[in-house]
């Protein structure tokens, strides 16, 4: 570890990194080389917990893609030293900020995503011109393999480093002189990240996850509420950061809401699930061991069946839920959905402010002060209003959590200024003398004084 570490610092040293065009070359050459293994990256999810070709494209490929064509074209503007006002205090002076990269950046994968969430954060360190190590998911070996071939074949090491291990190599890489640490996963590992960081005073991003709820307002469009949250809970098998981990809906509209849920189930997978080639697979027996454990056969509503030796979970409701059932008690980060009730939408607006501060918040609603409520009283990191996950497709929206959900935002310019150290530089003149600021000071304070009246 020590010596890939010190390979990328000499490469960030000979200054090529920071060159636009050399940034925008290896942006593009990255693009071109996953459009030209798409088929092999297909397979590869596809063998680490069956994923859909449609779900790879869309949520692994398409995003990176539009991702990279949106900092390509921006890169020159944000890379430029910005001219800012100068004060009267200093005058005649100039004022700017001159962005620059960190150096060498650490790069930490979650296995659910495992390409779109090994690279997307990676794009940011490139496009602010930093040399970056990746470090993806061991939990996905197919697509960590694949993306060590494709990166370390097709870049110098000193730039783009694939590192492939489990939580010892980890430590290993944290050991090192880093300048800063990109980690999406658990909680529990990112306070470990952080404690490492904090050893060595390194930068860190954490993008954590957490029980992101969805909200369904009384007024609003249930088949259209029903069919969204199905399709953000259910999609990749429910193994999605950002999915809704459960839902309030009016307790009015309890029997009507999980009918409509059940029924969009069928739409989406047919009568038997398992049978379906759109509906994935958990990522391994442990995941699927503590997901079991959760479901409680006495509050489904509809799904509840698995299979440990094709590690398939069907899509499941659980109604009858309160805060003290297990399957509350954590980020589920799998295909079960409880849904639970309110009788006014400040109740709900209450018990959710109770928990640890969300990932996401999905708001289902016609009424706009409705949406103000919810978004001015609910601290979360990011989400939408009627529909579901896809907040985190546009580049121009941050996207990040607060809290528990972790810190620090990227996508988009925010991933240039997460990468970016903004470097302050005033420049002077020398025609000016300023005799209050030079000691004796006598005399000079009530001038002072009456100088800063102007400023």
């Amino acid at each position: 570890m020590e010596e890939i570490v010190d390979r990328q610092h000499q490469f960030f040293e000979q200054g090529k990194s920071r060159d636009p065009k050399f940034r925008i070359n290896k942006l593009l050459r990255l693009k071109s080389l996953l459009q030209e293994h798409e088929e092999e990256i297909f397979a590869a999810l596809q063998k680490d917990f069956c994923k859909p070709p449609l779900e790879t494209y869309g949520t692994e490929l398409l995003i990176l893609y539009k991702e990279i064509d949106h900092l390509v074209k921006n890169l020159y503007s944000w890379s430029k030293p910005k001219k800012v006002r100068s004060s009267l205090l200093n005058f005649p002076s100039k004022s700017y900020i001159y962005p620059q990269p960190f150096g060498v950046s650490l790069v930490i994968g979650a296995w659910n995503y495992p390409i779109q969430l090994s690279l997307n954060p990676v794009l940011g360190s490139m496009v602010a011109g930093n040399c970056t190590i990746i470090k993806p998911s061991e939990l996905a070996p197919n697509t960590s393999a694949l993306l060590e071939e494709i990166i370390n074949t097709h870049f110098d090491s000193g730039y783009l480093h694939v590192v492939q291990g489990d939580a010892d190599t980890t430590q290993a890489l944290l050991d090192e002189p880093l300048d800063y640490i990109f980690f999406t996963g658990s909680t529990r590992v990112g306070k470990i990240i952080m404690k490492a960081a904090a050893e060595q005073l390194t930068p860190v991003t954490l993008e954590l996850g957490g029980k992101s709820p969805a909200i369904v307002d009384y007024a609003a469009d249930l088949e259209l509420a029903a069919k969204r949250i199905s399709w953000g809970k259910f999609i990749n098998a429910g193994q999605t950061c950002v999915s809704p981990d459960y839902v309030y809906v009016h307790e009015s509209q309890l029997d009507t809401f999980c009918s409509l849920i059940k029924q969009n189930i069928t739409e989406f997978y047919g009568s038997d699930p398992a049978e379906s080639p759109d509906f994935a697979r958990i990522i391994n027996r442990d995941h699927f061991q503590r997901l079991k454990q959760m479901i409680d056969p006495n509050k489904v509503v509809s799904g509840g069946s698995t299979d440990a030796d094709n590690l398939y979970i069907s899509p499941t409701v659980m109604t009858q839920i309160s805060w003290d059932d297990p399957v509350m008690q954590e980020e589920i980060f799998g295909p079960i959905l409880p849904v639970l009730t309110y009788q006014d939408l400040d109740q709900a607006i209450s018990k959710i402010k109770e928990q640890p501060k969300p990932l996401s918040l999905y708001l289902f609603s016609p009424d706009k002060s409705t949406q103000q409520q919810i978004i001015d009283n609910i601290p979360f990191g990011g989400g939408c209003i009627n529909d579901t996950l896809v907040h985190l497709s546009n580049p121009d929206l941050p996207f990040g959590g607060i809290g528990h959900s972790g810190f620090g935002n990227y996508h988009g310019k925010s991933s240039f200024d997460l990468f970016t150290h903004q470097k302050s530089i005033m420049k002077r003149s020398s025609w000016i003398k300023n005799p209050f600021r030079y000691p004796p000071y006598e005399g000079n304070l009530k001038w002072l004084k009456k100088l800063t009246k102007y400023l």
